[in-house]
């Protein structure tokens, strides 16, 4: 088969597409200068006959802005080379561990975009082709792909107890590849996002402004700059409140010991929301106070031993102690010396007090009992010769009952350990019984730990009183004059310090106060007044 050349004389012809000739014959050639190859007319078209395109020169750049974060993008930029033929489009690729690939795919734009999985470091390549193949690969480059943050995981709406304030806890998710700037909030599950400002960055988030009595719930995104994330699913429902919540101790005034032959006197009671209570209650709950309130406190006396009805030495009550809605109850007086079948019986109250002896040899004394949640009874007295007082309750533990043939007196009841301040003390402990006299082999009958006074022994042992600010129960007497009187009550209250700090009314009397970690607390001794928090 012969082959022409068009035209006949001359070199190649060449021009643009356009301007192939209209009348050619098989093997004409016809340099394509529109398209930069070489072309020969095979009786139907004008086919390519040149070489593949050369390496392009590739530039790449993170698209990072206002993509999710599960759809990363690549922005390439195709140079052609000159050498080699015209190239008809460009190809990207990427590459993330090993055989995750991604491609452009055959594109005739010299910019085209790489649509990635998301954030992340990719080995980036690219190649040119035309109608005779594919150039060689560009050399690769990394690049470090961002999008915008994981949406967080939401955790709990909690009422900050400081005025229209909530605060919610999250978990972060994955940045992006960029730091995080800032959270959105949205309340309800209506509106819009609303930035934090000042923005805040680390859990627990604080939203401020709401309505006090009014419930939400809280979706969140994460804002780095690229822009947010998607939102998180929505909280619990919490309500913002105006308060602090205290944490108490409340001891009444112990009770009084009896008067000759006495039972010991009962311890006040005692109430806690930190570390224990009395008797055999549960630990308490905190209150949660309103703030710019007033709020009583009183601390409650010691009882002293007083003449009831001429025939019964019973000693005085102690007094309530009483903080808000929380009151509790003085320790009853130890029971004193009875002239009838029967001993003098001991005092109810927060802790009961100890029985009291008679002149009888027979019939029986009853002591004091406690109230459950706040104490313990008084043990019993010994009504045969030689007589012996039962022990006050104490916060712990019964009074102990007397006991022997030589009259030994019952000792106070232990009282209760109590950590509110940091420092763990113990408080209202019973008093101890009396015993009649002084033999050797009778001893004196001790006061509970906790602030309890021991009992008085003949003539050379006088009762002891009951701590002061303790509630301890007094002591009670063996001669024919009053016994020891009971220990004043205390009260402490303890609130976390960021909630707020407290005011005290005329009439208390406040001799500390301190923090412990998180804590502040204030311990009153004396009085009765208003407390407000702000």
């Amino acid at each position: 088969m012969a082959f022409s050349s068009y035209p006949a004389k001359g070199g190649i012809p060449s021009g643009n597409t356009a301007g192939r000739p209209s009348n050619p014959v098989i093997g004409d050639t016809y340099y394509n200068g529109e398209q930069g190859i070489l072309e020969i007319y095979d009786g139907t078209t004008w086919s390519p006959c040149s070489s593949p395109s050369g390496i392009p020169t590739m530039t790449i750049a993170d698209v990072g802005t206002s993509r999710a974060f599960t759809s990363g993008a690549i922005a390439f930029t195709f140079t052609p080379n000159p050498l080699g033929g015209a190239p008809l489009g460009f190809t990207g690729v990427a590459t993330s561990g090993v055989p995750v690939t991604y491609t452009t795919g055959s594109t005739t734009t010299t910019t085209p975009t790489l649509t990635v999985a998301g954030p992340g470091t990719y080995q980036v390549s690219g190649t040119a082709y035309n109608a005779f193949g594919t150039s060689p690969s560009t050399s690769t480059q990394s690049l470090t792909v961002t999008t915008v943050p994981e949406a967080p995981t939401i955790g709990t709406a909690t009422d900050t107890q400081s005025s229209q304030t909530l605060s919610v806890t999250f978990t972060a998710g994955n940045n992006g590849g960029k730091s995080i700037s800032n959270y959105q909030y949205q309340l309800n599950g209506a509106g819009s996002y609303t930035a934090f400002s000042p923005a805040q960055t680390t859990s627990p988030l604080t939203i401020s402004g709401l309505t006090n009595g009014t419930s939400y719930t809280v979706k969140l995104k994460a804002v780095n700059a690229n822009g947010a994330s998607a939102e998180s699913t929505s909280s619990n429902s919490a309500t913002p409140t105006n308060s602090v919540t205290v944490d108490y101790l409340v001891v009444a005034g112990g009770g009084g010991g009896g008067m000759h032959q006495a039972g010991g006197g009962g311890a006040g009671g005692l109430r806690s929301t930190v570390t224990a209570t009395g008797g055999t209650g549960s630990l308490e709950t905190a209150l949660a106070l309103n703030k710019s309130t007033n709020y009583t406190v009183t601390v409650g006396g010691g009882g002293t031993a007083v003449w009831v009805d001429g025939s019964n030495d019973q000693g005085g009550a102690g007094s309530n102690s009483v903080f808000s809605t929380i009151t509790s109850d003085g320790g009853g007086g130890g029971g004193g010396y009875y002239n009838v079948v029967g001993g003098g019986n001991g005092g109810n109250g927060g802790s009961g007090g100890g029985g009291g002896s008679s002149s009888q040899n027979s019939g029986t004394s009853v002591p004091g009992t406690g109230i459950s949640t706040q104490g313990y009874g008084g043990g019993t007295s010994i009504l045969v010769s030689p007589h012996g007082g039962g022990g006050g309750g104490g916060a712990s533990a019964a009074g102990q009952n007397a006991y022997g043939n030589n009259g030994q007196p019952g000792n106070g009841g232990n009282g209760r350990a109590v950590s509110i301040t940091g420092s763990s003390v113990t408080y209202a402990g019973g008093g101890g019984g009396s015993a009649v006299n002084n033999l050797d082999s009778r001893q004196v009958a001790t006061g509970g730990t906790g602030g309890g006074g021991a009992g008085g022994r003949g003539d050379t042992n006088a009762a002891v009183a009951g701590t002061v600010n303790t509630g301890g129960g007094g002591g009670g007497e063996s001669q024919n004059v009053n016994g020891a009187g009971g220990g004043s009550g205390v009260v402490i209250l303890r609130w976390l310090t960021s909630q707020g700090s407290i005011t005290v009314g005329a009439g208390l009397t406040a001799d500390s106060t301190g923090t412990d970690g998180s804590y502040s607390y204030k311990r009153f001794t004396a009085g009765s007044g208003n407390v407000s928090f702000a």
